[in-house]
């Protein structure tokens, strides 16, 4: 199926995704159903991005028609539950503190927040002004004493300095010993991200299985059904891969 979005990486792009694109220094290259995003080479990572192609789809479900459409369904469903996963997975690697400053860091850290468990974005503002340094500024000064317990209670390795109105952390390099426990949990995410991507494979195969008896698909559809979902889990998986390796890679450098 050709995408009317590009038609190559040089191609002028006419779809929705062109500002963002753009706007992320993304290159585009196409695949059937769904756009990959790779970062350019000058920036020397490539996190590969799997994303479903808004006018394909659409153009796709417009004129399909019984187990046509039942294949685009599926196949629609598996892709925007992966992508879910995927950016999840990459929200989750953004936590692991390497030797800069990232206020990404502290996203998982959750404040106990008048008995509620409160995610620490939500009670404060997070920034870097310098290459080691976070300060992180609570919206409610008298909340400053249960997010600086909770940064303390993290698996972070911070020491929090509060002075009545922000918090400043101290972003210390990170010793060998550190840098081994930050790619434990590094590896720890990337599987649980890959869990993850595996059960949407599980529930799309049984999805498929139950519509062949429903007689609204055929024994050839359903194989390519099941091949096209096989094809999607495998490619997420490797991306889940190529971020862990990436992180650390990061981690790894002195």
């Amino acid at each position: 199926m050709k995408c009317e979005a590009a038609s190559s990486v040089t191609g002028a792009l006419s779809c929705p995704l062109r500002d963002l694109c753009h706007k992320l220094g993304l290159a585009i290259t196409l695949h059937p159903l769904i756009c990959t995003h790779t970062r350019r080479p000058a920036q020397r990572r490539i996190i590969p991005l799997l994303i479903p192609s808004p006018a394909n789809l659409t153009s796709h479900v417009l004129h399909a028609t019984g187990s046509d459409a039942v294949e685009v369904d599926i196949e629609e469903d598996t892709m925007e539950r992966m992508e879910k996963t995927m950016e999840a997975t990459r929200r989750s690697f953004g936590t692991v503190r390497t030797g800069r400053a990232n206020p990404a860091a502290l996203d998982r850290v959750m404040v106990d927040y008048y008995g509620a468990p409160t995610p620490l974005r939500q009670l404060a503002g997070i920034s870097a002004p310098e290459a080691s340094l976070l300060v992180v500024q609570p919206y409610d000064t008298s909340a400053i004493a249960v997010i600086e317990k909770a940064i303390m209670q993290s698996d972070l390795g911070l020491t929090p300095n509060n002075n009545g109105r922000l918090i400043r952390l101290q972003i210390p390099a990170l010793t060998s010993d550190r840098r081994k426990e930050m790619t434990k949990i590094v590896a720890k995410l990337a599987e649980e991200g890959k869990v993850a991507i595996r059960n949407v494979r599980r529930d799309s195969m049984k999805a498929i299985e139950k519509r062949e008896k429903e007689s609204a698909i055929g024994e050839d559809e359903r194989k390519d059904l099941e091949d096209a979902v096989q094809e999607l889990t495998n490619e997420y998986v490797a991306s889940i891969d190529a971020l862990a390796k990436s992180k650390n890679e990061e981690l790894t450098t002195v």
